[in-house]
């Protein structure tokens, strides 16, 4: 049997839903509100500010290309939460942000905590830390 070109694309796309996808959660709440206070903060007093997952991979004016380039090169799916968000949809995890999950069948599981994080000083530190986790398994 041949399989057409769309119909590949299909079991493709269903063979990925079945691996585990990562999910960043922000240390910030969503809406303009958070995001022009948040903006605001990193100009002003980056030294305090409260996310460094935001920090590391946002700009002023948004995300960094070499973040955005680094993210199209992972085989996994992936998304962005924020602590709002995350409470909404997962319920009320006691887990310090930011943080990075693993998402399989619904359930996450953490996968990247605030310290390590927190303890990147440049993206780059950041991007080596998260191939390190996916070079050791997911």
């Amino acid at each position: 049997m041949r399989i057409r070109g769309d119909e590949h694309f299909s079991m493709e796309k269903r063979a990925k839903q079945l691996k585990h996808s990562l999910v960043f959660v922000y240390h910030a709440d969503s809406g303009l509100f958070h995001a022009l206070t948040g903006m605001a903060h990193k100009t002003f007093s980056p030294q305090t500010y409260q996310c460094n997952l935001c920090a590391l991979t946002y700009s002023t004016f948004g995300m960094r290309k070499s973040w955005k380039q680094f993210l199209e090169t992972l085989d996994l799916p992936f998304e962005f939460l924020h602590a709002d968000e995350l409470k909404h949809r997962y319920g009320g995890l006691s887990t310090p942000l930011p943080a990075i999950f693993k998402k399989k069948a619904g359930r996450l599981e953490l996968w990247i905590d605030a310290d390590a994080i927190n303890a990147c000083r440049t993206i780059g530190d950041l991007k080596q830390l998260i191939k390190n986790r996916l070079s050791q398994s997911l």
